[in-house]
């Protein structure tokens, strides 16, 4: 039996496949390769891979469901875990549609898939982004969510609820996980973390939204992966209407400025700031109460934004070159 992983060209679904291949599992991987961000980036991803014979992988939109079922029509798939997805929350206000075929169509897809396939348990990627404009801090998974500030927010809550109502109707018992702002090695090249750090390099200013009165519960990608991993180990059963959510941040908010600042000593150098006001579609923080993580999936993350960082510069020093 195989584990499907949709999006495992991507950040975090390349590292989630690397650990079910570490564990002995087999592993199948989807992505269509598009070009939101360098697929080159994703290519070198895919090549860590190359002599693992636990995996296989099919280049694929997971937003054409039938040729999403022919890519697997003969695996015997005992789990899904769904990570494929438009993510940026800035580039919803650019091109909607994008949004629309991969979050909302391609969950669709897989859900679709799950219950032909009757798997046992399917592990979807959801967003803090889905607290929208929630003013209760930390954020907790029984807040209200039904107030987006971003089309991208909009379509992960519009996940959930999909989620919701297959496990109820066809009993598939699946968890979805709000990750918060996921960092590190191999990540998204469209992310504040790495635009700073290349601008940075560049000796360019970055833009620094808000006049830098944000924050965010910055998540080290090992920390994910070791939730996503003990999440897909505990499928909710019928007590739970098998299906639940979980928060899986750092319970450990660091303002923007900070962030900047670990760059910069990180780097050694420093960054020409330009203050701007606050973007659409964004928020002022975000904060993740992991209370129910550690208690129902012993989730416990460790790694302090501080050490990320110094992880995130050795390995892109460590680059012959940058991804565009």
């Amino acid at each position: 039996m195989s584990i499907l992983v949709t999006g495992a060209a991507g950040f975090i679904g390349a590292y989630v496949s690397r650990a079910l291949l570490a564990r002995g599992e087999q592993v199948i991987g989807v992505d269509n390769l598009n070009d939101y961000y360098a697929p080159a980036l994703k290519r070198a991803r895919l090549d860590r891979f190359a002599s693992d014979k636990g995996f296989s992988f099919r280049e694929v939109d997971i937003a054409d469901d039938a040729a999403l079922c022919a890519a697997v029509k003969d695996e015997k798939i005992a789990s899904i875990v769904h990570l494929a997805a438009q993510a940026g929350v800035r580039y919803s206000l650019e091109n909607p549609f994008a949004y629309a075929r991969s979050n909302l169509l391609g969950h669709l897809s897989v859900l679709e898939l799950a219950r032909s396939l009757s798997v046992g348990h399917l592990v979807y990627a959801s967003s803090s982004s889905i607290y929208g404009a929630n003013k209760s801090i930390p954020f907790k998974e029984s807040d209200r969510t039904d107030d987006p500030v971003s089309l991208y927010g909009a379509t992960k809550k519009a996940d959930e609820l999909m989620s919701a109502s297959y496990a109820r109707l066809y009993r598939i018992s699946q968890t979805g996980l709000r990750f918060f702002t996921v960092y590190g090695p191999w990540g998204r090249p469209d992310m504040a973390y790495w635009i700073f750090t290349e601008k940075i390099l560049k000796g360019e200013p970055i833009d620094v939204f808000n006049q830098g009165a944000m924050s965010r519960d910055f998540t080290y990608i090992d920390d994910i992966v070791d939730g996503v991993l003990s999440a897909l180990d505990a499928p909710p059963n019928a007590e739970r209407g098998f299906h639940q959510v979980y928060n899986l941040g750092n319970d450990r908010p660091e303002k923007l400025m900070t962030l900047i600042e670990l760059l910069e000593n990180a780097l050694g150098a420093k960054a020409e700031k330009n203050l701007m006001g606050m973007q659409d579609g964004d928020v002022e923080r975000t904060w993740a109460d992991i209370s129910r993580a550690r208690r129902e999936l012993g989730y416990n993350p460790t790694v302090t934004l501080a050490d990320g960082i110094e992880r995130f510069i050795a390995w892109r020093r460590s680059l012959p070159k940058a991804f565009a």
